[in-house]
């Protein structure tokens, strides 16, 4: 009986025209978006100058993604060492800082995109952020961008082995995205179809 309730619900829910649905996304299921965007690099690193292999490089690891009043905070922890190579060392100066930038989260028709990137906190070194204020402000929102939609569809992808029912996704279209607490509340209209 139970079962039946629950498909007729369903059946109706994803008959009538698109819906408005809430989705509440956490700040670690954002860390994880950025490190499988971005960090994947050799042991979870971005390099923004020179390689695993390079003397003298630039590279950001370990992003921690928080909610903070309306925006998203994004710190990293990047290590340096800045200077001219040669004979396959590094002459100069190695650097270590945790930075954080701030975004506002944008709706954009299927995406969760960012604006607004702020630098929150820099090092100490002129030569140093101007490597990092780049990578900071334009590098780290446009890969935190996520397809809700994409997502959406491959998590029903699964419904039939996991319901009984194949559900699918439509349409989606994202109206508002807030930061409220410890979530990211995306306001959004979707049209279901269950088979």
């Amino acid at each position: 009986m139970r079962r039946i309730v629950l498909s007729l619900a369903l059946i109706f829910s994803a008959s009538q025209a698109a819906s408005a649905i809430e989705v509440k996304v956490s700040a670690q299921a954002l860390e994880r978006t950025l490190r499988a965007q971005l960090f994947n690099g050799p042991q979870g690193r971005y390099y923004i100058r020179g390689d695993a292999n390079s003397p003298c490089y630039v590279y950001a690891e370990s992003p921690h993604v928080t909610f903070v009043q309306d925006r998203i905070v994004v710190r990293v922890h990047a290590r340096s060492k800045l200077g001219t190579s040669v004979r396959g060392a590094c002459l100069g100066v190695s650097l270590t800082t945790d930075t954080d930038v701030s975004l506002i989260p944008e709706a954009e028709e299927e995406s969760i995109g960012f604006r607004d990137a702020r630098i929150e906190k820099l090092s100490e070194s002129r030569e140093l952020n101007f490597i990092l204020a780049p990578f900071l402000s334009h590098k780290v929102p446009a890969q935190m961008k996520v397809n809700a939609a994409v997502l959406m569809r491959q998590l029903l992808s699964r419904s039939t082995e996991t319901t009984g029912y194949a559900l699918s996704l439509d349409s989606l279209k994202l109206h508002s995205l807030l930061v409220e607490g410890e979530s990211l509340v995306m306001d959004a209209d979707a049209n279901l179809k269950v088979n």
